[in-house]
């Protein structure tokens, strides 16, 4: 009897493979079939026989593979603008950022407008805000309006403030706060204050925000992000993905939530879209606001910054009507995510899902973004209430300077607490929260395991009590971010049935200290079983 040859589609071969089973346990192997569906046939040892003819062959040489990450938590077209306009992130001091500003005006003669942002007061060790003055210095004839790194603050000229109609008898909206010298605007809006000004700021058009996806789609690819969630995407967001699917280009994998939940009504009608373009983009959730930033301090706390003993930040809305926003989505199976940065904001959003878990049975998998200062009393309510923590380690120590300083010691405790999260059973989802911080996941992974910055600071790691492990911190960055998005059937992890979602790698993550783990290059990502980006030599 002759054997009938095995057939396939395509083998990716000799690898360093990488992957986690269901139970998070790391799986290794040295060969991968693709199905023509562009999903995993079978993971191969290296005694396993090869297909006979595959239709393809890709010999790696003994390079690593890695599933591609999954980043719970960014802003797709907000990173491809930054990209785009003037970028502010790498600025150290006022000065630094004075030149650049002027720079970026110099080359830009005909813009109208001179937008951008990234700025941080506090990496700047200015001790304050930045004034419309100090931009006046740089550029006074044209409106100059610059978001602030967590996009929770903007800073404007004072051709800007006068284009928007602005002046010292301008009452602050709900939810904002328009910082002042006496009754004088200084030029630094937080929060919804931030609409005072927009409304002046001329909108991007269709194409440009074409644009700023397909340069986000770069930058992610780069990385070896293969799947994100998109959190807050505007109906013109939307628009310019479904552009994008519609012309067959669109290639990272996008769950989409909605900006409030007239934006998801107004996407999915009677409830979340079914995956489009070969499991490329859904809106399946709504994304709300419970509070502001920590920098700006727009993180509603229980008892005032210790900075600034007359601020406590600011709720966005009411118990009443985040119960009832929250209340509208699930009634129509959307999934709810949650900002919420203060603890005063993580307890109104707690308290919310108690109220309603009666009501609203099932797999609901709220979810909650950020989670950044929480009550100790409030940490198990996550597990109880059976709450994702979508969390962003770079945000530990990029802020923690900012955080000791706003918060005092004593309400540390449960800050950034990833560890305590998965000791009560918390599912974890790790992400970036781009273009905030930068979208590298790989800085991201090595904070996760040692709650230190790229420059090994501090040292032992801050809070060390926190740490998550190296394979706990991979799977939040990888089946963690699937799951938080209910997506664990499709991406994630390298299994039988699962999208042949996958990077390859110049270095074993695993035998990599921390420092060469950040210096990490993606030779190769893979979506779907198609070669999608190369790195250039």
């Amino acid at each position: 009897m002759v054997a009938t040859p095995a057939l396939a589609d395509g083998v990716v071969d000799n690898v360093n493979g990488m992957t986690m089973d269901a139970q998070g346990q790391v799986i290794h192997f040295t060969g991968l079939v693709i199905g023509r569906d562009g999903k995993v046939v079978r993971l191969l040892q290296s005694g396993d026989k090869r297909p006979d003819r595959p239709d393809w062959l890709s010999n790696q040489k003994g390079r690593t593979l890695l599933p591609g990450f999954v980043d719970a938590h960014g802003h797709v077209i907000d990173l491809g603008f930054r990209a785009l306009e003037l970028d502010l992130s790498d600025t150290k001091s006022l000065d630094e950022a004075k030149a650049k500003i002027a720079a970026y005006v110099a080359a830009n003669p005909d813009k109208k407008w001179i937008v951008g942002g990234g700025w941080n007061q506090e990496k700047w060790k200015l001790g304050r805000f930045p004034t419309a003055s100090d931009l006046d210095a740089v550029v006074a004839d044209r409106p100059v309006w610059l978001g602030r790194a967590d996009g929770h603050a903007a800073w404007a000229n004072s051709a800007a403030i006068k284009a928007a109609g602005v002046t010292a008898k301008t009452a602050t909206p709900a939810g904002g706060r328009i910082e002042k010298i006496g009754i004088e605007p200084t030029g630094v809006f937080v929060d919804a204050a931030m609409g005072l000004i927009e409304k002046a700021v001329p909108q991007p058009l269709p194409k440009d925000r074409d644009f700023a996806l397909q340069k986000a789609q770069e930058i992610l690819l780069a990385f070896g992000i293969t799947a994100t969630s998109d959190m807050g995407t505007s109906m013109d967001d939307w628009l310019a993905m479904r552009r994008m699917g519609d012309r067959g280009a669109l290639l990272v994998r996008i769950m989409s939530y909605g900006l409030g939940v007239e934006t998801a009504i107004r996407v999915g009608g009677s409830g979340p879209t079914p995956w489009l373009y070969g499991d490329k983009l859904r809106m399946g959730g709504v994304k709300l606001y419970a509070d502001g930033a920590l920098g700006s301090r727009g993180a509603w706390l229980l008892k005032p910054y210790s900075d600034a003993p007359g601020q406590s930040g600011a709720g966005f809305l009411s118990d009443t009507l985040l119960q009832n926003y929250m209340s509208r989505a699930s009634m129509d199976g959307w999934q709810v995510a949650v900002h919420a940065i203060g603890d005063k904001a993580n307890r109104q959003v707690l308290d919310a899902i108690e109220a309603m878990e009666g009501t609203y049975k099932g797999d609901r998998r709220w979810r909650i973004e950020h989670a950044q200062i929480v009550d100790p009393a409030d940490l198990p309510r996550f597990a109880s209430l059976k709450v994702i923590a979508s969390m962003q380690p770079t945000h530990a120590t990029s802020d923690r300077t900012m955080a000791e300083a706003r918060l005092g010691p004593d309400r540390l405790t449960g800050a950034y607490a990833w560890a305590t999260m998965l000791r009560n059973g918390v599912s974890l989802a790790f992400g970036s929260d781009y273009p905030v911080e930068s979208p590298d996941p790989w800085a991201g992974w090595a904070a996760a395991f040692t709650r230190q910055d790229a420059n090994g600071e501090p040292f032992g790691g801050w809070r060390p009590e926190e740490k998550v492990t190296r394979e706990q911190a991979w799977w939040a960055f990888t089946a963690g971010g699937a799951y938080a998005g209910f997506a664990e059937d499709k991406f994630g992890r390298l299994a039988v049935g699962q999208a042949a979602d996958f990077i390859i790698v110049d270095r074993d993550p695993f035998l990599s200290s921390p420092t060469d783990l950040r210096a990490t290059k993606v030779e190769e990502t893979w979506i779907g079983g198609a070669k999608v980006y190369v790195r250039k030599p």
